[in-house]
């Protein structure tokens, strides 16, 4: 297929995907939807994997063409092998979107890890893994690990986990963020040596104005925020159906272990382009750590000899 302009990307620029099958995991809101939304209407067959099937179901409606709803909740290993127990047939794309961003005080997912380190990173690692034998019944699968500009704040502490001793909801979330491109890195290298045709391309959004903001598992949690968020959002940052257009890249033309995002207003919104990482992002040292901690904490180990 030919490749579009990186710049100029949009919804439009996707390519015919009869016959493939992607899942979104947080799909039925935000850029997640509209992730989903634009997969579907390309002719993609799309999982719309949530924490909330109410809320689930209702965007699957809203979606055009073949689609299927799924109960998964990143921050319940026993929901995730539940998930992966269930799942059936090869998966061409598996875009890891969801994610808690900055409860004011600490909290614990049920198997005990940071709910922004337990759900963003080891959610999805543990996902990524589990569903990694359907990825590779695909003749060319692909990964998306949706990072943030916040992974800037994120630093070697990543390897702790975000413990309640020092946390801080600002840095800690940079360091879930870190963790999915440390991660994506990663599973770059490992692919690569065993000779997988598995692609690992990943994006950030930039900042949209989307409901990550006024949850209740993260800033939402402050009524204030709650109150006021809906209202000022859409003034100052570009759409959710604009911040999905990274990850629809990724999803169909971005290079392996590519990293796009937008470029104008430090990637906070604009035309696409490869996005920054951080001297700690680019530490394959960091990633070889941080993906042994990962195993340890989640029991999920990769086979990519499938």
């Amino acid at each position: 297929m030919t490749t579009p302009d990186l710049a100029g990307f949009g919804p439009d620029d996707l390519p015919d995907l009869s016959g493939k099958r992607a899942l979104v995991t947080g799909a039925n809101s935000g850029i997640g939807f509209h992730t989903a939304h634009a997969l579907a209407a390309h002719g993609a067959e799309v999982v719309l994997a949530c924490r909330n099937l109410g809320s689930a179901r209702d965007a699957a409606a809203r979606i055009p063409g073949v689609t299927t709803v799924e109960e998964l909740d990143l921050a319940s290993q026993k929901s995730i092998q539940s998930f992966a127990d269930r799942f059936e047939g090869p998966l061409d794309v598996l875009v890891n979107n969801a994610g808690v961003m900055t409860p004011p005080a600490y909290r614990e997912t049920e198997d005990g890890h940071e709910l922004q380190f337990g759900t963003n990173h080891l959610g999805h690692f543990a996902l990524t893994g589990l569903l990694l034998p359907h990825l590779l019944q695909a003749p060319s699968p692909r990964v998306v690990p949706v990072s943030s500009i916040a992974h800037h704040r994120g630093d070697e502490s990543v390897l702790e986990g975000n413990p309640a001793a020092t946390y801080r909801p600002s840095h800690d979330y940079g360091n879930s963020k870190l963790a999915n491109l440390l991660f994506a890195h990663e599973l770059h290298r490992r692919t690569s040596e065993a000779g997988s045709t598995l692609v690992v391309s990943s994006a950030h959004p930039g900042v949209s104005s989307t409901n990550l903001v006024t949850s209740t598992d993260g800033m939402g949690a402050n009524p204030v925020v709650r109150r006021v968020a809906p209202f000022v959002l859409p003034l100052v940052f570009q759409s959710a159906a604009a911040g999905a257009n990274p990850s629809l890249w990724a999803a169909t033309y971005g290079e392996p272990d590519g990293y796009v995002g937008p470029q104008r207003l430090a990637e906070a919104r604009g035309r696409l382009g490869r996005a920054k990482q951080s001297r700690h992002a680019r530490n394959a040292d960091l990633a070889r750590r941080l993906w042994d901690v990962s195993e340890q904490r989640t029991g999920v180990s990769y086979d990519l000899s499938v």
